[in-house]
């Protein structure tokens, strides 16, 4: 397996509210996550840094061969105290009240891989060298898109692209989609949209089924997107099946 990950301000920006892991534990069990961090002022950054602390903590102390139906549980109770310490943040810092976060998590075990999102992060595979989304947006524009309100054409520049329809620190309560993905792929790519909003997926899937290596796949990736107008923050996490010195 090859791992690597990556963020970067892009190009408007002043600071980063993004956040972004990727662990590995003993029985070579990996987590990937991002979250997008909203509410300006370095408070989004505050969020998107609760949520990746949390599941970094608990991932290591808590997470060791579970079943699929433990790590389901793992999931949904990681994002419900992640939204308590959120809100408990905003009670005792008046001055982050409204901050919140998106977040998409992966999960890869020997038996199984899940995916978990809130908000418009995303998560996708690479599966027989083409790139396939696995989570849903939680945004008004993909409600009314399948609603059959909006086509693609429609949605792609609406002035609403970026309205949320559910986020960490938003909801009370908070239920993460959860996603039951196919072992056999060959990597998997989370992002937040400031990925997605700059490069369309053939784009990305044709940097991803390049010779590069993985690192420079990543590199390339938000270069691309900077030079598209780098108009959010950037994250990618990467995991690949490659074995070391595999293309």
């Amino acid at each position: 397996m090859k791992s690597f990950y990556l963020t970067d301000a892009g190009k408007v920006r002043t600071h980063n509210e993004d956040s972004v892991i990727i662990l590995k534990n003993a029985k070579d069990e990996y987590l990937l996550a991002v979250a997008d961090g909203m509410g300006g002022h370095s408070a989004g950054e505050v969020a998107s840094s609760i949520a990746i602390s949390y599941l970094a903590k608990h991932f290591t102390q808590t997470f060791l061969n579970l079943s699929k139906v433990e790590a389901v549980n793992w999931l949904r109770e990681s994002v419900n105290e992640i939204n308590s310490l959120i809100f408990s943040h905003e009670k005792t810092h008046p001055e982050s009240t409204g901050m919140g976060t998106t977040l998409v998590v992966a999960l890869y075990t020997k038996d199984y891989i899940l995916f978990g999102n809130i908000g418009d992060s995303s998560g996708f595979v690479m599966k027989d060298h083409a790139l396939h989304k696995v989570t849903h947006d939680h945004t008004l524009v993909n409600l009314l898109l399948s609603a059959g309100e909006l086509t693609e054409e429609e949605a792609k520049d609406h002035p609403k692209k970026n309205v949320l329809m559910k986020a960490l620190g938003a909801n009370d309560p908070i239920d993460i989609d959860i996603f039951d993905c196919d072992l056999e792929i060959e990597s998997i790519m989370l992002c937040s949209d400031g990925l997605t909003n700059m490069l369309e997926e053939e784009q990305i899937e044709k940097v991803l089924t390049s010779d590069l290596e993985i690192e420079d796949k990543i590199i390339k990736l938000i270069r691309k997107s900077n030079n598209r107008g780098g108009t959010d923050n950037i994250s990618v996490a990467y995991l690949s099946k490659e074995e070391e010195g595999d293309e």
